[in-house]
């Protein structure tokens, strides 16, 4: 026996679905959205700068202290008074420069003088620069330099041609006249130890850029090109970066954006980059996101199993209170409809007799009258369950109204459906039902489905049948003739 279905809770629970998971990755979605924002202007806003600041400050203790140092050294009366007394014992001057390097921790120290052309080192005399060679070019162009002094990345002659960061300061005399340059150096390999633990402290990428566009000092490995106007995606920002000395840029290199942050350094005439890769500080919230997509998935099915877990059990008490005689427990007729047509569909694929069986409870109106509509009703519902107790599974049974019951009995002929009926007018005849004494009685009108007739053409056929067991004294079952 089947109920109406009253709604698809499928396309129900579809629509939920969308709407839940709709719901969750827009919120979710737009919360990422909000902390990249958020991120992004804290990188911009004060990450970077902050970072700046701070790198500037340990480049103050840790570069700017050797610019500091070649400034006293270009001042101290000791080197003055020893070049405008000739240059007289080379020990003492060579002692001079062995005590700068080992006080301020230095690679190297040196002295060059413009009257003698000779180059001084800790070690004593190194040799004699001249204008035409080329490794001494160096001294005639900070000689004839305005600024102080120049920061420059070269060989050096005194310590095996390693790669070195000069200070070089101009020398004056106490009148003002240029007598030489001097100053100390730092290994490169030293400049980017000193680099690349600013980038683990910080997490950054960090490099040094001179007036040029040239990346002069980087940590680990930078992919980067030595002229920066090369690089892609910050190329063209390039020349604005040297004429703004400072601020905040993006761009785009690798399918990730950077943002940049840009400092000039007046003690060492150098740029300071501090870069960020978005894609990577974004990393955190993308975690995030996918984890925060995956409960949202989770939540979603959850709801969703308990949404169908409700609405199977309420659908299915709605269908049956729809569908079912609230008295009897029966079919009603409007689920018969929907029933049958379904019997016809199947009938039309495989065809198979199909019988109708017309019941009807004899004198009812007197057990009315005489009982009370309580014990009526009563023998109604007795005589419904009697009826559901003689049928297969299979088989239909409907309340059709008052006291009239409809069976419809599936692949089962008329001979076989007439058998059926009187056994249940007996069954019905032999039990007390209400608590009566005396028994009740129904009459049965039988008709088979003959596949051409519609089912309502059966059913009045049947419906003749049972007029004929009425009139002929009831408690019977009469068979009707074919269409």
């Amino acid at each position: 026996m089947g109920y109406q279905k009253i709604f698809d809770r499928r396309g129900l629970l579809l629509l939920l679905s969308l709407l839940l998971t709709a719901g969750f990755f827009a919120t979710t979605l737009l919360g990422y959205q909000v902390s990249k924002r958020a991120i992004r202007d804290a990188i911009i806003g004060q990450d970077l700068p902050l970072t700046s600041s701070n790198i500037y400050s340990e480049i103050q203790k840790d570069l700017v202290r050797p610019v500091l140092i070649s400034s006293t050294m270009a001042s101290d009366t000791f080197l003055r008074d020893w070049v405008l007394k000739g240059e007289l014992g080379v020990g003492e001057m060579a002692r001079y420069l062995s005590e700068v390097k080992q006080r301020y921790g230095a690679f190297s120290s040196f002295f060059v003088s413009e009257k003698s052309a000779i180059y001084y080192t800790g070690e004593g005399m190194l040799k004699r620069v001249a204008p035409g060679e080329p490794r001494d070019a160096w001294y005639y162009r900070v000689r004839d330099m305005k600024e102080a002094y120049e920061i420059n990345v070269d060989p050096d002659l005194a310590n095996r041609d390693a790669l070195t960061i000069f200070i070089n300061y101009r020398v004056f005399d106490f009148d003002g006249n240029y007598i030489g340059a001097t100053g100390i150096g730092l290994t490169v390999d030293a400049v980017r130890r000193l680099i690349a633990e600013y980038q683990q402290r910080f997490q950054r990428t960090i490099y040094f850029v001179d007036a040029a566009g040239r990346v002069v000092a980087f940590g680990n490995q930078l992919d980067r090109a030595a002229d920066l106007r090369a690089a892609e995606g910050l190329g063209p920002l390039v020349e604005r970066i040297l004429q703004e000395k400072s601020g905040s840029y993006q761009y785009q290199a690798g399918g990730d954006n950077h943002i940049l942050n840009v400092n000039y350094l007046p003690e060492l005439k150098w740029y300071l980059f501090v870069e960020q890769n978005e894609e990577v500080a974004l990393a955190g919230i993308r975690r995030t996101l996918y984890v925060n997509l995956a409960i949202s998935l989770a939540v979603t099915l959850v709801v969703v199993l308990l949404t169908h877990l409700a609405l199977s059990r309420y659908q299915h008490r709605i269908e049956e209170m729809a569908s079912t005689d609230k008295l009897t427990g029966l079919l009603n007729r409007h689920a018969f409809i929907i029933l049958v047509d379904k019997l016809m569909a199947a009938y039309r694929r495989a065809p198979q007799p199909i019988s109708m069986l017309l019941v009807d409870l004899d004198h009812f109106k007197q057990v009315n009258d005489r009982h009370g509509h309580l014990v009526g009703d009563e023998v109604l519902a007795g005589v419904a369950s009697i009826l559901r107790q003689g049928l297969r599974e299979s088989d239909i049974a409907v309340r059709w109204g008052g006291e009239e019951f409809l069976l419809v009995l599936q692949s089962c002929n008329l001979a076989e459906a007439a058998r059926i009926a009187e056994n249940l007018r007996q069954a019905v005849a032999q039990a007390r039902i209400a608590g009566q004494d005396q028994g009740f009685s129904v009459s049965i009108g039988v008709s088979e489905f003959d596949g051409v007739e519609t089912t309502d053409q059966a059913v009045n056929r049947a419906d003749g049948a049972l007029y004929q067991a009425k009139h002929g004294g009831r408690n019977r079952v009469c068979v009707a003739s074919s269409a």
